[in-house]
């Protein structure tokens, strides 16, 4: 059963219809955690909505995950199939990035939440490091089925107008309850466990200490009432270290028990052990065996901790783990942002991020969290050097002085702030800052500007992690906008190489699309034409020179203009014109290529490939079908080959797709499969538009790994002259 009575209510967001549905996927399955993730309003992303069985400090840096990442859920959400992982061996082979900042055992499944077309967002369980390699069929029929469930929630909420949206926060549910006890037995229970010799203390799933025995107590040298309702590692500063959050993670995650050694000031070894289940955490105190056996010793005893004392950092170093595992995968500027802007708030429990550049000797925003957009208004654009108002030269903003001198500044409180700044804590409304410049290979790349909503004590230690992870955030940036701006000219150059518009002609409906790898910046070898040969005759060629880089894209240029030279005549024919030049040319590189002659008078096609992927052709009845080419030797391989012309009927209404192997083509796939799987999706699609079909083609390809090759399609379909 679930306790819900201390679950805050969250007026309008609907998220509260969610809770059942989580509750009983997590009692059906086992499962000892549970997320719901729902998309964007853009798409772009997926944000936790509802969590059970596990604190916001371990899921805080994946309550936001793009839907490129590689991550389970949002492989999963892309894919729009089920995804497993095993185990702890699995997870490191297949997502590195999640398995290097939680290295427990544990097993878990990620599954899309979609009706028809349209995917709502993703559901993730995960059960303790004893759960078998395999999902078992139960256990899989019944996230399919709750999968299914969540889906049509979601989407009558959206058919009545009012969408569930996840929250600037998750929804955080209670986990199950083993069973619940009345008052005389709660308090049978506590007197029993205040008669033990060890001491013990309950952690609720936030962490926070929700029972402690005076015998506990006593072990920590701290009074039970600054104990309870704190984290550990915020009252008892020999327990924030990296074991215990290690530890703590540990447990929760796999679910299974652990113990470490802690030493409690000024000598007592103290040993934990901790035992997790989905409603929180006990832990079991006892003096530690000295290391060389024999019986504990009994020592001097600390002060009591009498006032809570400032929490510490440890926490924010797996953030920082996960920071940094992340932006080595992060590709372009927008991609650095997210995920620095999504973690950075957590790792240092700030409330307010602004990311800048320089750009034109003025600062340029280009990510921020916590502040509103007439205050980034104000700030954007700002000069990096002193500007005159009136006689007076008015002093740079604290960050351009960060960025121009290279030195972070640190303001604790708003009277510190105030009197270096004048107005900008009334103006920001915020209550300590830090502006870190953004340095790499010795030169500024931009700023970095963290804040709080209340007074904060930047100790060295602090400033010296927020100063590295600016140095490390910086390289990133660096990095990034290296890669967007070469990105941006090499798919200038491939769009040159490809024509502007196709051409308006009279009784034929077309559309194309070209849509790059979104791995690497090499220009591709995919090309398209439709060539105008009479009033009543078109060519439509399509290809793909081998390689991604400026010798690909130069013979792309020069296949098409060989083409173009020998439209008009039959197919096979123009391929072997195209194919004798490029012999002769002897570039070293080989091109596939598909021409197609319509004969719109006679409702008429002929065709002519050159080792190009089958072109697919859909009835005026609906039906799809491959059609089958006799076959051609790849061009530029021998000048005497020969290439078969093959007439197929095209009448109005029909649809002819041309494409190239980019959109078919996945790791591990069978292509003959993928093929009829586009084939299949051209027939459900014939009541759509040109254009509507050309994305529905692309956008619903299913792809197991990232895009590594470009796609061009072209569509062609005859209508009444």
């Amino acid at each position: 059963m679930y306790d819900s009575g201390d679950i805050p209510p969250v007026t309008g967001s609907g998220l509260e219809t969610l809770d059942p549905y989580l509750c009983q996927i997590l009692l059906e399955t086992g499962a000892s955690i549970g997320h719901v993730y729902l998309l964007s309003r853009n798409g772009s992303e997926l944000r936790l909505a509802v969590t059970s069985g596990i604190s916001r400090d371990i899921i805080a840096p994946w309550a936001r995950v793009g839907l490129a990442s590689p991550i389970p859920v949002s492989d999963a959400v892309r894919d729009g199939c089920l995804v497993w992982v095993g185990g702890l061996e699995e997870m490191a082979i297949r997502y590195p990035r999640a398995a290097l900042v939680l290295p427990y055992p544990f097993a878990m499944v990620a599954a899309p939440i979609a009706t028809g077309a349209t995917t709502w967002g993703g559901l993730v369980l995960l059960w303790p490091g004893s759960h078998p390699p395999r999902l078992a069929l139960r256990e899989r029929e019944a996230v399919q089925v709750w999968c299914r469930r969540l889906a049509l929630l979601l989407k009558q909420a959206s058919d009545r107008g009012q969408p569930v949206l996840a929250g600037p926060e998750p929804r955080m549910l209670p986990g199950p309850l083993t069973r619940t006890a009345g008052a005389a037995e709660a308090q049978a229970a506590a007197d029993f466990a205040e008669r033990l010799p060890e001491g013990c203390c309950g952690l609720d799933l936030t962490g926070r200490i929700a029972y402690v025995t005076a015998s506990a107590a006593d072990f920590f040298g701290a009074d039970r009432s600054v104990l309870l309702g704190s984290r550990p590692c915020d009252v008892l500063p020999w327990l924030d270290n990296l074991l215990f959050e290690d530890r703590y993670r540990a447990a929760v995650v796999s679910g299974q028990p652990t113990s470490f050694t802690a030493l409690c000031p000024p000598d007592r070894q103290l040993a934990l052990h901790l035992y997790p289940d989905s409603s929180g955490l006990s832990i079991r105190v006892t003096p530690a065996p000295p290391p060389h056996g024999g019986e504990p010793t009994e020592t001097g005893r600390p002060a009591p901790v009498t006032a809570p004392v400032t929490p510490g950092r440890t926490a924010g170093l797996y953030h920082l783990l996960h920071l940094a595992a992340t932006l080595t995968e992060a590709v372009g500027v927008q991609d650095v942002v997210d995920q620095a802007a999504d973690q950075l708030l957590d790792a240092f429990n700030a409330q307010g991020l602004v990311l800048f550049v320089a750009s034109d000797d003025r600062l340029r925003i280009i990510g921020h969290r916590g502040y509103p957009e007439e205050i980034i208004a104000r700030f954007d654009g700002a000069a990096l050097s002193a500007q005159p108002t009136g006689s007076v030269p008015s002093p740079p903003t604290p960050s351009a002085l960060a960025l121009t001198a290279g030195v972070p500044s640190f303001f604790g409180s708003p009277d510190e702030m105030d009197r270096a700044y004048p107005g900008v804590p009334r103006l920001t409304n915020k209550q300590a800052w830090a502006f870190l410049p953004l340095i790499a290979s010795g030169r500024p790349v931009g700023c970095w500007t963290l804040s709080y909503d209340q007074p904060h004590r930047f100790t060295p230690e602090e400033r010296a992690i927020l100063t590295s992870t600016a140095g490390l955030l910086a390289q990133a940036l660096d990095r990034a906008t290296l890669y967007d701006n070469e990105h941006h000219l090499v798919h200038r150059l491939q769009t040159a190489l490809l024509p502007r518009a196709l051409p308006d002609i009279s009784g034929l409906d077309v559309a194309s699309r070209y849509q790059p790898s979104t791995r690497g910046i090499d220009i591709g070898g995919d090309f398209y034409d439709l060539i105008r040969l009479g009033p009543t005759t078109v060519a439509a060629t399509i290809g793909d020179v081998q390689g991604h880089n400026a010798d690909a894209a130069a013979l792309m240029g020069q296949v098409r203009t060989a083409v173009h030279a020998a439209a008009g005549a039959p197919p096979g024919d123009v391929l072997a014109r195209v194919n004798r030049l490029l012999t002769d040319l002897d570039p070293g590189l080989f091109t596939s290529c598909l021409y197609a002659h319509l004969d719109l008078a006679h409702h008429h096609v002929q065709l002519a490939t050159a080792g190009h992927p089958p072109p697919l052709l859909r009835h005026p009845g609906g039906r799809a079908e491959v059609v089958n080419l006799s076959p051609g030797l790849l061009l530029g391989i021998d000048p005497s080959c020969h290439y078969p012309t093959t007439g197929i009927d095209f009448p109005s209404g029909a649809v002819l797709a041309l494409y190239t192997d980019g959109l078919v083509e996945a790791p591990g796939a069978d292509i003959e499969e993928t093929t009829a799987a586009l084939a299949g999706r051209l027939a459900r699609a014939r009541h759509q538009t040109m254009d509507a079909l050309a994305d529905t083609l692309v956008r619903h390809t299913r792809r197991d790994a990232p895009q590594n090759d470009d796609i061009a399609l072209l569509l062609i379909s005859p209508h009444g002259r």
